[in-house]
């Protein structure tokens, strides 16, 4: 049995690697060198922003996780001061 191929024991065989993988998301942040979020910056924050009102999570949006928790930060200053609005409808 130990001389006996997967394929004859029934078994699957093994598949070939996968030849593409993700491409990897490159950050708004990163890409204009922005190194301080405003939370004044309505523009900016607008587009992290999803259509219903959520905050978009930073596996879509591809900042870092410190870059993500500055950017909630300034999200929900803007909102508190009524810059951006909570829901969109």
């Amino acid at each position: 049995m130990a001389e006996m191929d997967t394929e004859e024991r029934g078994g699957k065989t093994s598949r070939p690697p996968r030849s593409g993988g993700r491409r990897r998301r490159i950050s708004r942040l990163s890409a204009e060198k922005i190194d301080y979020i405003d939370y004044k910056d309505v523009k900016l924050l607008q587009s992290f922003i999803a259509e219903n009102g959520k905050i978009m999570p930073r596996r879509l949006t591809g900042v870092t996780s410190q870059q993500q928790r500055k950017l909630v930060e300034a999200i929900k200053r803007a909102r508190t001061i009524a810059l951006l609005p909570f829901t969109k409808y």
